[in-house]
């Protein structure tokens, strides 16, 4: 065959099975037989190995998977991907909806939507191609798996439609419930152990090095979040609708999987006909998804700093099952926090095996009125962390011992103390405490803190335990001669460690100061106190007064702040740090002024000296606030060529001041 015609061919073939993939999984109506498909996939196939630079990346061919991936790449969401919080009764949605209508100046209306019980998925596309797919992660960071889910039939490789030239789609991927047990029947077959549940079997599965492994267990996928620039909808739920155009496989509104309310009535309605009919549906849910439907005004409500205002989940009750507490035990977290821990007899709990439960803390445990050899009820809140929930106590042996909280610390029999206000028991022995001390330094070494290369717990435990550390301060007087000999630490790896730890001298300073461990001093809120006192001597010798002014920082963290810096041991440990030479002040690139503080802007378009990144960073770095959409709480919109119409027809109409690149120069040179 002329080279020119397989080229044709190739594309032609590519087009059909993608039109005949998405009638088949998407629309559920195939026109054509599986023979037929079968035969053209074979055809496409013969022809790219025979001229495999006609192929093309987005190929259906990939479907069925083969690929390795040896490991998976760190990618940064462009848009954080947070999770939501969690409600379990009417009165808390009242709640919610009680507290967003205080900061919306219109009426709300919600969608509603199943909550997915898999994997959230981020998935990118260019000029209508799959181009990436990366997990959630921890919300800011997650992983590239592009070539996992390319392998999922119901997630479109090429669409179709009136599509935007770029934008991020976000859903889940889980396991149908027919597939999952097909799978689990072929391991039962091979003697082979089987899956606890779907969604952690969704989850290994999205992690295989192999995809034709990923392809074989057939997941599948609902795509309803759209992300990006310019992209002129209105509502969430004109989004969806219209991403299912493109070829996206979206929540049924046929089927109730999705729908839009304008009362709590009509919310719990929702909520009761799938608590009532979930088991019908052909995968797990945990819950429902509420949000408000209309974008400026989630523009409006924003973020707190772990979760969307205007959204919330409704998570269904967790299953309950009975077992013994054998005893409990209690461990000291890094900031000295003591939490009791349920040792229980094991049993299966929503597919797991469960020997361990959360007490909390000692009202808890008082609550419940525990006995040494209870029969208890279990549940997994939120079905992720085991709790005991109550007491049988028709099986209870009066015999049995009441179970008391410790007076003592379990790690240095320091008096605990209970600050008032507090529900936890803390040790005060924060310097002499051994899980405190290790926990502190594992903080320090982490990813989002001083992120040292060739460190992790199990070396942190084995410097510890030989004496060459006592607090984070100390790895900065380690040599390549005190480590290469140690267990397990050979050449490379005494030398990457000390490699590491000089490296980790160039951290910013919000960082430092996160890593600091500094009792409610987050990466937020470290963020704001070196954007706004810009080194950590300014921060030391601030009052309660000047702490509070900063945005964010209240009372609480006020405290805590001034009470870490008033600890001579602290002290020591700052200085000692600032003596090697960590970084303890902001840099001028940072922090170049206040001058744009309290002032919201809207970045639009392409700009010809600067990027939209570089735009953005500026903004931040002279004390403004970035958001992506126009509301009556923007200042300023900043125009680019091509900018999006709808920003600027609602800039315009809310008076919103519209803005240059070069004024917006000016404005941060004045």
């Amino acid at each position: 065959m002329d080279k020119e015609v397989t080229k044709k061919r190739i594309a032609e073939l590519t087009e059909q099975i993608n039109r005949h993939n998405y009638n088949y999984y998407v629309k559920s109506a195939p026109i054509i037989s599986d023979y037929d498909f079968d035969m053209l996939l074979k055809e496409l196939e013969q022809l790219e190995k025979e001229h495999p630079e006609f192929a093309f990346p987005n190929s259906p061919t990939k479907r069925v998977g083969g690929d390795i991936t040896k490991k998976f790449e760190s990618v940064t969401h462009r848009y954080p991907m947070l999770s939501l919080s969690n409600t379990y009764s009417r009165e808390e949605i009242i709640d919610w909806e009680n507290r967003i209508k205080k900061l919306s100046e219109s009426p709300l209306s919600y969608v509603c939507e199943l909550k997915y019980d898999g994997v959230a998925i981020g998935i990118r596309y260019k000029n209508g191609e799959l181009v990436q797919a990366v997990t959630r992660g921890d919300g800011s960071t997650g992983e590239d798996i592009t070539t996992n889910v390319r392998t999922i039939k119901t997630v479109p490789l090429k669409l179709h439609g009136n599509y935007p030239d770029e934008f991020e789609i976000r859903g889940e991927i889980f396991f149908p419930l027919e597939n999952f047990n097909k799978v689990n029947q072929e391991r039962e077959a091979a003697g082979e152990a089987l899956f606890a549940n779907p969604r952690n079997s969704a989850s290994g599965t999205l992690k295989s090095q192999d995809s034709s492994v990923v392809a074989q267990r057939g997941l599948d996928c609902y795509l309803y979040g759209v992300y990006g620039e310019d992209l002129n909808f209105q509502t969430h739920s004109e989004a969806v609708k219209t991403a299912g155009e493109w070829g996206f496989k979206i929540p049924d509104s046929t089927k109730i999987m999705i729908s839009t309310c304008d009362s709590i009535d009509a919310i719990m309605d929702f909520i009761q006909y799938w608590e009532k009919n979930r088991g019908e549906l052909p995968f797990e849910i945990d819950g429902i998804v509420i949000k408000v439907d209309n974008y400026d005004q989630q523009d409006e409500l924003g973020f707190t700093a772990k979760s969307p205002r205007w959204a919330i989940a409704y998570k269904y009750k967790a299953e309950k099952v009975e077992t013994i507490l054998e005893e409990v035990t209690y461990q000291v977290g890094r900031t000295g926090a003591v939490t009791p821990v349920a040792n229980l007899k094991p049993v299966l709990l929503a597919g797991t095996t469960v020997k361990r439960a959360s007490l909390h803390n000692a009202d808890q445990i008082e609550k419940l009125d525990l006995h040494k050899g209870d029969t208890v009820y279990v549940e997994k809140g939120g079905e992720i962390i085991p709790k005991i929930v109550g007491v049988n106590l028709e099986k209870r042996n009066n015999q049995h011992e009441r179970i008391s909280f410790l007076e003592n610390c379990p790690e240095c029999n320091a008096v605990l103390v209970r600050r008032e206000g507090e529900a936890q028991h803390y040790c005060p022995n924060e310097n002499g405490c051994h899980p405190q001390i290790k926990g502190k330094i594992e903080h320090f070494i982490g990813r989002k803190a001083m992120d040292i290369e060739g460190l992790g717990p199990e070396t942190i435990d084995l410097l510890y335990n030989k004496g060459l550390i006592r607090n984070y301060s100390d790895l900065y007087d380690l040599t390549f001669d005190q480590v290469v000999g140690l267990d397990r630490m050979a050449d490379k790896s005494a030398s990457n460690m000390i490699k590491g730890i000089e490296a980790s001298k160039q951290i910013p300073f919000e960082r430092v100061l996160f890593a600091l461990g500094i009792r409610h001093v987050g990466e937020t809120v470290a963020k704001k106190l070196a954007r706004h006192f810009k080194s950590i001597d300014a921060i030391k010798m601030a009052s309660f007064d000047e702490l509070i002014s900063v945005d964010e920082i209240g009372e609480k963290i006020a405290i805590s702040i001034q009470q870490f810096f008033l600890q001579e041991d602290n002290q020591k440990i700052v200085e000692k740090l600032q003596q090697k030479g960590l970084v303890f002040e902001t840099k001028s690139a940072d922090t170049a002024s206040n001058i744009l503080q309290n002032k919201t802007f809207v970045i639009s378009g392409v700009f010809q000296k600067v990027s939209r990144e570089k735009l953005a960073e500026l903004i931040e770095q002279n004390g403004g606030k970035n958001t992506s959409s126009v509301s009556a709480k923007t200042n300023y919109l900043v125009a680019g060529e091509n900018m999006g119409p709808a920003k600027l027809e609602k800039a315009t109409k809310l008076g919103v001041t519209i803005i240059s690149e070069d004024d917006f120069l000016a404005m941060i040179s004045a």
